[in-house]
């Protein structure tokens, strides 16, 4: 009776495969957003980067601060931050987005273009992490 209980268990197992990869996938994602988060607040405390911390009143300017398919740093900083409320459940960053008025598709491009300008550019990360710290 041992073996047909072990055929049992490990057919229950390939049965919940599909799940457990997609909430380990679910994980990557709120790993991968966290360690940007805290990569922007790290270069924010090391004062590695100017812009508008280290000048009070002042805006960051140049082509990376532009908005991304109308979305500007703000707006995303405001949508990630609100995905906290769903226990970082990127799956809801859509609907969140679409409750600030952003689109779909708009969200999905103003997503990969501000990761992409967070990892590439410090004034940029030290500026999300400002507009995320105080939405």
């Amino acid at each position: 009776m041992g073996i047909f209980k072990q055929l049992r268990d490990a057919k229950d197992m390939v049965n919940a495969a599909p799940g457990m990869v997609a909430q380990a996938q679910q994980m990557a994602a709120q790993a991968q957003q966290m360690a940007a988060a805290q990569q922007a607040a790290m270069q924010a405390q090391m004062g590695q980067a100017g812009g508008a911390a280290a000048y009070p009143g002042a805006a960051p300017e140049g082509p990376d601060f532009e908005p991304i398919a109308g979305v500007a740093l703000d707006q995303y900083a405001a949508v990630s931050k609100g995905v906290a409320a769903y226990n970082y459940d990127q799956s809801k960053l859509v609907e969140i987005a679409a409750s600030r008025g952003i689109p779909a598709p708009a969200w999905e491009a103003a997503f990969v273009g501000w990761n992409e300008r967070i990892k590439r550019n410090p004034a940029v990360a030290k500026h999300f992490n400002m507009l995320y710290r105080a939405s």
